[in-house]
């Protein structure tokens, strides 16, 4: 692409505001987060109830970052980066806060600066990374300190990204090993990742527009390859015995979960609606024609934007960027027991704004009066994001304000009752903390924090014989619960019970 010099001069004269656009409609929405506090669900597990994290940088806490699983996960950056917090903050919440922000801005600038260097769509890749900065499926991941992982590992990707285009341009294994640097850094933070090295072959495609063969394109990215099956490895011995795995569901109500999933992303991007931290997982609830639909819709989709390959590249690159990318969490092989989640958006989305944005942008090409529609159509869109996402925020302000908001909009939420009756058993409200929690058991009886949180609000009590019955059932759905089976130790012991203590 040949560029004028007037065109290089108005894009300098743009770039600064640009960023500063960016970063104020970040921190318009999110800044407010240095006034919340931590909430009871993983943020304890992630920090305040880990005493490797909350020691902050030790030599002995850097070897156990690398070296144990954290979460039910191998992420040591992000361990490490908790600890950083808590040595430099302690455990005020607020700049822990605030460092999720300052990274997801990060991201947002490494971002544009990405698109604008490889597409020279100035305006284009400022509105792609406005949506990135502001929708409202950003807020789970940017207000949560448990999802650190989110955006730690967002900053190394976009870096990767960078790395990699400045590779193309003068390749050299120096500058390809220091894409292979900041793709393991991502993966240290979150095994999402793994799919990264397909990513870059289809930005090989479009916008770097490589015209070197495909077999070269592998061959160079088999080290990111090694790198991508490593961490998988690394994610499945983790993941072997965590809570809730979906293997125990059958297989075929795990992909149609993960078809529905697909579709319900695209619809969240375009009406960003009710969003909660936790969705129910349908089962076997989705009708078989809805099923069908959704696979032949997905069929049309793919084949749709592999038939304007040529024409318009950014379809087939942005559709299978967010097909790719969602491929570790879409629920076939998942850890977990929810449906979907907003935070597993979070770098897969990006692909569908591409293509959205990219393609308003070749429709109105020929338009005389573009910008002057164009702008102030932009400017509400952004305007609106930002509204939307500042309120969906405030719910995360803190423990009971996120589950009593998710009650609001999902009245048979078991994992939301548990929640709230953490909250309420903290406060000494025996009464409400054990009707949430049997709402939760009566809603699943699978749920493990249900039983251990009922059976500490019956021991407080002294109804032990109950306890005991349901810390045996918390440790039955999860054995490996120490604090459940202390607790059940103490049980015993009250009860008399000397020899199973």
């Amino acid at each position: 692409m040949i560029r004028s010099s007037s065109t290089d001069r108005t894009e300098a004269y743009w770039r600064t505001p640009i960023y500063f656009g960016l970063l104020v409609i970040v921190l318009i929405v999110f800044l407010q987060t240095g006034r919340f506090g931590f909430v009871n669900y993983d943020d304890g597990s992630y920090v305040f109830e880990n005493p490797h994290i909350y020691a902050g940088l030790t030599a002995h806490n850097i070897v156990w970052a690398f070296t144990h699983i954290h979460s039910q996960n191998w992420h040591p950056l992000t361990s490490l980066s908790h600890m950083l917090d808590c040595q430099l903050f302690g455990l005020r919440a607020g700049p822990h806060h605030l460092i999720n922000v300052l990274l997801h801005a990060g991201a947002v600038l490494l971002l544009f600066e990405f698109l604008r260097r490889t597409t020279g769509a100035l305006w284009s890749s400022a509105m792609t990374a406005a949506i990135f900065a502001i929708h409202p499926l950003r807020v789970e991941s940017v207000a949560w300190i448990a999802e650190r992982k989110d955006v730690l590992s967002g900053v190394f990707f976009m870096l990767t990204l960078l790395s990699y285009a400045s590779y193309v341009k003068a390749r050299s294994w120096r500058r390809l090993f220091i894409v292979g640097v900041w793709l393991a850094f991502g993966l240290m933070s979150k095994p999402m990742l793994v799919t990264t090295p397909f990513v870059l072959l289809l930005i090989d495609y479009w916008p770097l527009a490589r015209t070197c063969s495909f077999r070269s394109r592998i061959a160079e990215k088999i080290p990111l390859f090694i790198l991508a099956a490593a961490s998988c490895f690394a994610t499945m011995l983790a993941q072997r015995l965590a809570l809730g795995s979906t293997e125990n569901l059958p297989l075929g109500w795990r992909v149609t979960n993960a078809i529905v999933s697909y579709f319900i992303y695209l619809w969240q991007l375009v009406w960003p609606h009710d969003l909660i931290p936790f969705y129910l997982h349908p089962e076997w609830r989705v009708p078989v024609w809805e099923i069908v639909s959704l696979w032949c819709l997905f069929i049309a989709i793919t084949l749709t934007t592999i038939f304007y390959r040529r024409s318009r590249p950014y379809l087939c690159v942005g559709w299978g960027w967010y097909v790719l990318m969602l491929i570790p969490v879409i629920g076939i092989v998942q850890v977990g027991l929810q449906g979907h989640a907003d935070r597993y958006t979070y770098l897969p989305i990006i692909g569908i704004v591409i293509a959205i944005v990219w393609g308003i942008r070749d429709l109105t090409h020929g338009w005389r009066s573009r910008a002057i529609i164009i702008t102030p159509v932009a400017v509400v869109i952004i305007i609106g994001l930002v509204f939307l996402s500042w309120r969906q925020t405030t719910h995360w302000h803190d423990t009971e304000a996120l589950w009593s908001y998710t009650l609001k909009i999902s009245p048979d939420n078991d994992v939301a009752h548990a929640g709230l009756a953490g909250i309420q058993l903290v406060r000494g409200d025996l009464e409400n903390a054990s009707k949430h929690y049997r709402r939760a058991i009566e809603l699943r009886q699978g749920n493990s924090a249900g039983h251990y949180g009922l059976a500490l609000a019956l021991a407080r009590q002294r109804k032990f014989d109950e306890a005991i019955g349901h810390w045996e059932k918390s440790l039955e759905i999860q054995p490996d619960n120490t604090s459940a089976r202390n607790y059940l130790g103490a049980a015993f012991a009250s009860v008399g019970r000397e020899h199973e203590a």
